[in-house]
């Protein structure tokens, strides 16, 4: 059963989650090689740590090949946040990825053969009319909004699938397995991404001192604390509950970009009154929980 400890550590991890497109502003190096560093330093700090706890890294194979496949979806969702922030801004990959709601609503029920549930359906279209709204007007980020949106199903994708793996796996192997699963995808996507994407065709693979220690806090803080506390919350907590909540991330994440970035991240009217209809949906969650379904906050 579900505690008051474990909504405010759901909480505190949007709020670092809220962070990382503002990290990865601020780091100097294009996105795939930041997410190449990152999921390298994420997949050794959790392998240095099960080691130092004596945790087991043994899956069956069937499970490691599942873990490792799950990783490049994960990999695919931070190229796509990483991308629409790079392409747009902090705030608008953050709204962008507010979808993820909408789209756990969808993936859960029928990836767990279950019938679809009219409230939480209900909420993700109110998630689609806030960005509707932003849409609606002079906006000028199409293309980092709609990266922001794939980042949002990705996230939704592999959140459905950690919440079948969670029931039989530790939370720290499946974390493990995914971060070395995501760092194997993005070696593999490099010669792609030189040949076709990277400015002058060319890897910038020499981060500053500066990046190093934004990179680690990415992977150290935001990846293996926060990846695998999320999913090890997956044991009392719905997916859609999780992915609704992480819809305060623009919040936390807009204000904090305002804070530090300034005026680049100054956007329309139109901008925040979209944002204000997708934070209501995760604002009215509890109550329509506790109207149409149980009074827990579980399945």
């Amino acid at each position: 059963m579900a505690t008051t400890a474990d909504y405010l550590k759901l909480h505190f991890i949007v709020f670092l989650w809220g962070f990382t497109a503002v990290l990865g502003l601020l780091i100097s190096i294009p996105s795939v090689e930041m997410v190449l560093y990152r999921t390298l330093l994420a997949a050794f700090g959790m392998g240095a740590f099960m080691a130092w706890q004596k945790h087991s890294f043994q899956v069956s194979k069937a499970d490691g090949v599942k873990l490792l496949l799950i990783g490049f979806i994960v990999c695919l969702h931070w190229l796509a946040f990483f991308g629409s922030a790079r392409t747009s801004n902090a705030s608008v990959s953050l709204v962008g990825f507010a979808t993820n709601s909408l789209w756990a609503a969808l993936l859960e029920p029928w990836m767990n053969r279950k019938s679809v549930k009219k409230f939480e359906l209900l909420l993700g279209l109110i998630v689609i009319a806030g960005l509707y709204v932003i849409f609606s007007f002079s906006f000028e980020y199409k293309i980092g909004l709609a990266l922001g949106i794939a980042s949002g199903f990705l996230a939704a994708l592999f959140s459905v699938l950690n919440g079948k793996m969670v029931r039989r796996i530790s939370p720290y192997t499946i974390t493990f397995y995914e971060m070395a699963g995501a760092f194997v995808a993005t070696v593999l996507l490099l010669p792609v991404y030189k040949f076709t994407v990277a400015p002058r065709g060319e890897l910038q693979l020499i981060p500053t001192l500066v990046d190093w220690v934004f990179i680690a806090l990415l992977a150290w803080v935001c990846s293996v604390y926060a990846f695998s506390m999320a999913v090890k919350l997956m044991k009392k907590l719905s997916v859609f509950f999780i992915q609704l909540t992480l819809n305060l991330e623009p919040l936390y994440g807009i204000v904090m970009a305002l804070l530090i970035l300034g005026d680049t991240e100054k956007m329309g009217l139109n901008f925040y009154a979209g944002t204000l209809i997708i934070i209501s949906a995760v604002l009215s969650y509890p109550w329509l929980k506790k109207r149409f379904d149980n009074p827990e906050f579980m399945r």
